[in-house]
């Protein structure tokens, strides 16, 4: 039996598969609201800890770092020793450490338990997403599926925004992890009767820890120079040095996989257009949607005056309707295929950043904010479906756990750039200017501007190293002989 035939048998009844998705979605929904959720409340985490503006910054700083560099390793530990094992094992982690984040007396446990929270995520994330591949055969199905898991997973950003606001100002900062716990824990006593267990259909079972190393720390100097380039300045010793390291360590990293016979990452996956041409373009997009977001939160409460719950409530529509185009852009994606799809979706994110761009302090909350909002939403629920599909067409069972990974950690990455390059043109601006509303305004003015230009390079980027039809055949059906790929530095 070869492995697709195998992984085609491990896929349960049609009822218990759909129902399985659902699961695999919410989880990892919890795992992408978590990463905005705790924003609205870190006014409140300042006050009751007595945290100073650094600390509460590494509150989601501690998150992003854990998270976005053990996501390859999580992917490939999942491929190796089971998939709804390590799904099982970083949901537990990720509740218990939600749980003492919650009771936390310090903003330093904090921090500690936050950080703990992301290596959950980085277990569970690619393990769920996996799953999904292998459930699902590649064609019509998978996408379909695959509409239905961005649009849950990918609305959790927005969601975080309006839950937050809600629990903060009704149940206290410390809900926002507590409502972790009992989704998490519920995922995971179901997962053993949802989820038939899956590996790579391999005899070697070594895990390159050279290579996790090398990966690990690279992601982690990278991540880290990003998420305080905005403080301690571009250009000083510390971002230089830690950017240098990162790649660095990365180039060794990709190196070495050329040469050892466990790699962590195939470089072989590379070939793949759709996965090579994915992976790039969610980090220009991710980039552009994470700092979107931060000054949207930001324009409603410092500039607009907004509550924490009437802000939540303002970024509603955007929520909505990114979870009802989503529904819809999986079997689009299949009709049209990646390309396509992706390509209007990125444009249209960025004619409604471009629009947003124009705010102003005493704007119309319908010209400025609802009718930008849908534009923007319409073209994030095409561009993360297509992005989602592409970033597995082609995959082998075998590799399910590492193309998981993958998409993630390229998403963690840009997040983490867009942040920081976000952060330094608002600090730039303001610090440039007398303080006032108006002059901060014009910062988060600028900042958009900055966000629509990168949407702008994602639009050519996708154009460019996407082919016109995604690629229907596994991995395995490659030529060997196709020179390697060398993994593009984050």
């Amino acid at each position: 039996m070869d492995t697709t035939d195998q992984a085609k048998s491990l896929a349960p009844p049609d009822s218990r598969r759909w129902i399985a998705l659902s699961l695999l979605a919410i989880a990892d929904f919890v795992v992408v609201l978590d990463a905005t959720i705790v924003n609205v409340a870190l006014p409140s985490i300042g006050r009751n800890l007595n945290a100073s503006t650094s600390e509460l910054a590494w509150v989601v700083s501690a998150y992003i770092l854990a998270f976005g560099s053990l996501l390859m390793l999580g992917g490939r530990l999942a491929d190796l020793f089971g998939r709804r094992r390590l799904f099982i094992v970083g949901l537990i982690v990720f509740a218990l450490a939600s749980l003492a984040g919650g009771l936390s007396t310090s903003i330093g446990e904090l921090i500690v338990f936050r950080a703990i929270q992301g290596v959950g995520a980085a277990l569970l994330a690619p393990a769920a997403r996996s799953i999904v591949t292998i459930l699902f055969e590649e064609g019509a199905e998978r996408s379909k599926a695959l509409g239905i898991w961005a649009a849950v997973a990918g609305s959790g950003s927005v969601v975080g925004l309006i839950l937050g606001g809600v629990l903060t100002s009704s149940l206290g900062w410390r809900w926002v992890l507590f409502v972790n716990v009992p989704i998490t824990l519920g995922a995971a006593a179901l997962a053993p009767f949802l989820i038939r267990e899956s590996r790579a259909d391999t005899t070697d079972h070594s895990v390159d820890y050279v290579g996790a190393a090398l990966v690990t720390g690279g992601l982690l100097a990278v991540l880290y120079a990003l998420v305080n380039a905005g403080t301690i300045g571009w250009g000083s010793g510390q971002t230089i040095g830690l950017l240098g390291l990162g790649a660095a360590l990365l180039a060794v990293f990709a190196w070495m996989e050329s040469k050892v016979r466990s790699a962590l990452v195939p470089l072989r996956i590379f070939r793949i257009a759709e996965i090579r041409g994915s992976n790039i373009a969610m980090i220009l997009m991710a980039a552009a949607m994470v700092g979107l977001f931060f000054v949207l939160t930001l324009y409603l409460q410092d500039v607009s005056g907004y509550s924490a719950i009437r802000a939540g409530m303002a970024s509603a529509p955007l929520g909505l309707v990114l979870i009802i185009v989503a529904g819809a852009s999986g079997p689009l994606t299949e009709r049209l295929g990646v390309k396509p799809v992706l390509l209007v979706g990125l444009a249209l994110f960025t004619v409604g950043i471009a629009w947003m761009s124009q705010i102003s302090v005493h704007g119309s909350y319908l010209a400025e904010i609802f009718g930008p909002s849908v534009v923007i939403a319409t073209g994030l629920a095409l561009a993360f479906v297509a992005l989602t599909i592409g970033s597995v067409s082609g995959i082998d069972p075998e590799n399910a756990g590492v193309a998981g990974g993958l998409i993630n950690m390229t998403q963690q990455v840009g997040g983490a750039i867009g942040l920081a390059i976000i952060t330094a043109v608002i600090t730039g601006h303001v610090h440039g200017h007398v303080p006032s509303v108006i002059t901060f305004n014009g910062g988060l003015r600028e900042a958009l501007r900055v966000a629509a230009v990168i949407g702008a390079v994602s639009v050519v980027i996708a154009a460019v190293a996407l082919p016109r039809r995604s690629r229907l055949a596994p991995i395995a059906e490659i030529p060997t002989s196709t020179p390697d790929v060398t993994v593009p530095a984050a």
